[in-house]
Protein backbone atom coordinates (compact mmCIF):
# COMPACT_ATOMS: atom_id res chain seq x y z
CA UNK A 1 0.00 0.00 0.00
CA UNK A 2 1.27 3.48 -0.79
CA UNK A 3 2.12 6.08 1.84
CA UNK A 4 0.23 9.39 1.60
CA UNK A 5 1.24 12.64 3.33
CA UNK A 6 -1.29 14.99 4.93
CA UNK A 7 -0.92 18.47 6.40
CA UNK A 8 -3.40 20.56 8.41
CA UNK A 9 -3.73 24.35 8.62
CA UNK A 10 -1.82 24.32 11.93
CA UNK A 11 1.24 22.88 10.17
CA UNK A 12 1.05 19.33 11.52
CA UNK A 13 2.28 16.83 8.97
CA UNK A 14 1.72 13.06 9.07
CA UNK A 15 1.62 10.04 6.80
CA UNK A 16 -1.05 7.38 6.34
CA UNK A 17 -1.32 4.11 4.44
CA UNK A 18 -4.31 3.54 2.16
CA UNK A 19 -5.11 1.33 -0.80
CA UNK A 20 -5.04 3.34 -4.03
CA UNK A 21 -8.81 2.94 -4.47
CA UNK A 22 -9.68 4.31 -1.01
CA UNK A 23 -7.47 7.41 -0.61
CA UNK A 24 -9.34 10.32 1.03
CA UNK A 25 -8.37 13.82 -0.11
CA UNK A 26 -8.98 15.11 3.42
CA UNK A 27 -8.92 13.54 6.90
CA UNK A 28 -8.70 14.60 10.56
CA UNK A 29 -5.23 15.55 11.81
CA UNK A 30 -3.73 13.09 14.28
CA UNK A 31 -2.23 15.85 16.42
CA UNK A 32 -4.91 18.56 16.63
CA UNK A 33 -7.99 16.97 14.98
CA UNK A 34 -8.23 19.83 12.44
CA UNK A 35 -9.02 18.91 8.83
CA UNK A 36 -5.84 17.93 6.98
CA UNK A 37 -5.48 17.91 3.19
CA UNK A 38 -3.40 15.49 1.18
CA UNK A 39 0.00 16.93 0.15
CA UNK A 40 1.87 16.12 -3.05
CA UNK A 41 5.26 14.59 -2.21
CA UNK A 42 8.08 12.92 -4.10
CA UNK A 43 7.50 9.22 -4.80
CA UNK A 44 9.33 6.67 -2.70
CA UNK A 45 11.26 4.85 -5.41
CA UNK A 46 13.06 1.70 -4.41
CA UNK A 47 16.17 0.14 -5.84
CA UNK A 48 15.65 -3.05 -3.82
CA UNK A 49 16.74 -6.16 -5.60
CA UNK A 50 19.37 -4.48 -7.76
CA UNK A 51 23.10 -5.14 -7.53
CA UNK A 52 23.73 -1.50 -6.55
CA UNK A 53 21.27 -1.76 -3.65
CA UNK A 54 22.94 -4.96 -2.45
CA UNK A 55 26.34 -3.29 -2.57
CA UNK A 56 25.11 -0.27 -0.59
CA UNK A 57 23.42 -2.56 1.93
CA UNK A 58 26.59 -4.61 2.48
CA UNK A 59 28.72 -1.46 2.75
CA UNK A 60 26.40 0.03 5.36
CA UNK A 61 26.31 -3.23 7.32
CA UNK A 62 30.09 -3.54 7.31
CA UNK A 63 30.44 -0.03 8.76
CA UNK A 64 28.38 -0.95 11.82
CA UNK A 65 28.95 -4.72 12.00
CA UNK A 66 32.47 -5.50 10.77
CA UNK A 67 33.31 -9.16 10.30
CA UNK A 68 35.54 -10.65 12.99
CA UNK A 69 38.55 -12.58 11.76
CA UNK A 70 40.88 -14.80 13.76
CA UNK A 71 43.82 -14.67 11.36
CA UNK A 72 44.93 -14.05 7.80
CA UNK A 73 43.06 -15.82 5.00
CA UNK A 74 44.35 -19.27 4.05
CA UNK A 75 47.00 -19.36 1.36
CA UNK A 76 46.36 -21.07 -1.91
CA UNK A 77 48.81 -23.39 -3.64
CA UNK A 78 52.26 -21.84 -3.99
CA UNK A 79 53.17 -20.63 -7.46
CA UNK A 80 56.30 -22.20 -8.77
CA UNK A 81 58.52 -20.36 -11.18
CA UNK A 82 59.22 -22.28 -14.36
CA UNK A 83 62.85 -23.37 -14.50
CA UNK A 84 64.75 -22.62 -17.68
CA UNK A 85 67.90 -24.37 -18.76
CA UNK A 86 68.92 -21.73 -21.29
CA UNK A 87 72.45 -20.47 -20.39
CA UNK A 88 71.58 -16.96 -21.59
CA UNK A 89 68.85 -16.68 -18.93
CA UNK A 90 71.45 -17.21 -16.18
CA UNK A 91 72.79 -13.70 -16.86
CA UNK A 92 69.42 -12.05 -16.25
CA UNK A 93 68.73 -10.44 -12.86
CA UNK A 94 66.65 -12.53 -10.48
CA UNK A 95 63.66 -11.14 -8.63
Amino acid sequence: MPNYSYQCAEGCRFEALFPMTEVPSEMACRGCAAPAKRVITAPHLSAAGTAAFGLMDRAAASAHEPTVVSGPPPRGPARTQPVTHNPLHAKLPRP
